[in-house]
């Protein structure tokens, strides 16, 4: 499969997820337009990393995806938007009567709202080049509820739900609109995470993991970025031209229990 002359725009991607997914996407020949709220030389460097070692185009665009008007210009600044990741997201833990309004909104604008102002901006680009994949990063928590997490499991179920309304928009055109439902993924942030849990729990790395990280996760294993990219280039792909309105669960089976 070849994305060669495509473009893909990543929200999010300068680390973990996104940044794993726009380096499956270059190798597929797409080139990627990096994003997060931050411009320092290493994001830029992360962009020239990814031109060297795979032969594409790639930028790194800064853009607070907390503000409506940045995911918008973030997409009128790429100049093209064959492919558009919606990943960039936010989390806060705790009890709904205690969570803090100003985290309510950051993870609703970051984790759903963001997504609907690059979606808005990216169709009328797709629609004149005649092609496009819109692809959103939900979670499994889209699909599934855990306690304390009231804005991230909302913002989430939001997502898939505005993926369902975008393929109907889409459905006669050669648009498609899918969601993606991680479970835990092995993320550079994840992986600073073990050693304190480690601690805190008095357990040896292999069984924090297994029964504390995974405990929902029924493979007992992580998630990886690469299998993250490769689905999404799956779903770019000729094979998926039919694959709308849906979601596919990378989540080691949590959402079959």
């Amino acid at each position: 499969m070849s994305l060669k002359g495509k473009t893909a725009v990543i929200t999010g991607s300068n680390s973990g997820i996104g940044l794993g997914i726009a380096r499956e996407l270059a190798k597929t020949g797409a080139h990627v337009v990096l994003n997060s709220f931050t411009d320092r030389d290493e994001d830029h460097a992360l962009a020239d990393e990814i031109a060297k070692e795979t032969g594409v185009t790639a930028r790194y665009i800064k853009a607070d995806m907390s503000k409506g008007d940045e995911c918008r210009d973030l997409i009128a600044q790429a100049g093209a938007c064959d492919v558009l990741i919606n990943n960039a997201g936010v989390q806060n833990v705790d009890p709904i009567e205690n969570f803090p309004v100003e985290k309510w909104d950051a993870i609703i604008a970051i984790n759903m709202s963001s997504a609907f102002h690059t979606t808005a901006a990216a169709l009328p680009v797709m629609r004149a080049s005649g092609w496009g994949r819109v692809i959103n990063i939900a979670s499994a928590h889209g699909l599934t509820a855990s306690p304390f997490k009231s804005a991230y499991v909302a913002a989430k179920h939001g997502v898939v739900g505005m993926t369902k309304v975008v393929a109907l928009e889409t459905a006669e055109e050669p648009i498609t609109a899918n969601a993606i439902c991680p479970g835990y993924v092995l993320t550079p942030l994840v992986e600073t995470q073990i050693p304190d849990t480690m601690k805190e729990y008095d357990m040896d790395r292999e069984t924090v993991i297994r029964d504390v990280l995974l405990a929902r996760q029924p493979s007992k294993e992580f998630a990886t970025v690469e299998q993250l990219g490769g689905t999404c280039a799956f779903l770019c792909s000729d094979a998926a031209a039919q694959i709308t309105g849906t979601t596919i669960s990378v989540d080691g089976g949590w959402t079959a229990l």
